[in-house]
């Protein structure tokens, strides 16, 4: 198998600092799929943006061709079948702008992802909470209620964690501290994520 983390690591040196945690966020979202359970995905600006983008690399192939299941192929046929790519089972709370702009115009804004977190985790769910300073108040509310419902909860950060590490089962804090640089460190974190649960669960 190839070791996409020491990859990672020889490209980016300064994230020797989050091996163990990267690790132990794979095998906590590769628990939540192997029991067919999902991901979630919250964060704002560029983090919204990242929860989308790294939705998208688990919900198609990435890296490697990723075939539908044998059993799904004998319902649907050749011909649907060949269209389709395996998928994990991820959701981007900021892009489901309807109920998110519903939510923040009929009841509290901040509450926005909180609410789709209690809608729609269920136990042993995965949530992931991006947020570069880690005290984004609304992705700390998501956080909460996930771990009330025994959901699994990583945060994905800066250097210090913020108010957020404290909710978090794993959190993988980017060793910077301005803005853009730790967004810079994130994009290679959640790659080297989705390319080691691709490589789990096809490759």
């Amino acid at each position: 198998m190839y070791d996409y983390l020491s990859d990672c690591l020889k490209r980016y040196p300064q994230l020797a600092a989050c091996e163990d945690d990267i690790k132990c966020a794979c095998d906590l979202i590769a628990n939540s799929f192997r029991n067919e359970c999902k991901l979630l995905i919250c964060g704002n600006g560029g983090s919204a943006s990242d929860s989308g983008h790294m939705a998208g690399e688990l919900l198609k192939s990435f890296r490697v061709q990723r075939k539908v299941d044998e059993k799904i192929k004998k319902v649907i046929g050749d011909n649907v079948a060949d269209n389709l790519q395996g998928a994990l089972p991820a959701i981007s709370l900021p892009d489901m702008v309807a109920i998110n702009t519903a939510y923040a115009n009929d009841c509290n804004p901040q509450y926005c992802f909180a609410q789709l977190t209690y809608g729609l985790g269920k136990n042993k769910d995965t949530l992931l909470c991006i947020s570069t300073s880690g005290n984004a108040k609304n992705v700390i509310l998501a956080a909460i209620v996930a771990k009330a419902k025994n959901m699994n909860v990583i945060g994905l950060t800066g250097e210090t964690g913020g108010n957020l590490a404290q909710h978090c089962d794993i959190c993988i804090k980017a060793p910077e501290s301005e803005t853009f640089k730790i967004q810079e460190l994130h994009l290679p974190i959640y790659h080297t994520l989705c390319l080691m649960l691709e490589q789990i669960f096809f490759g």
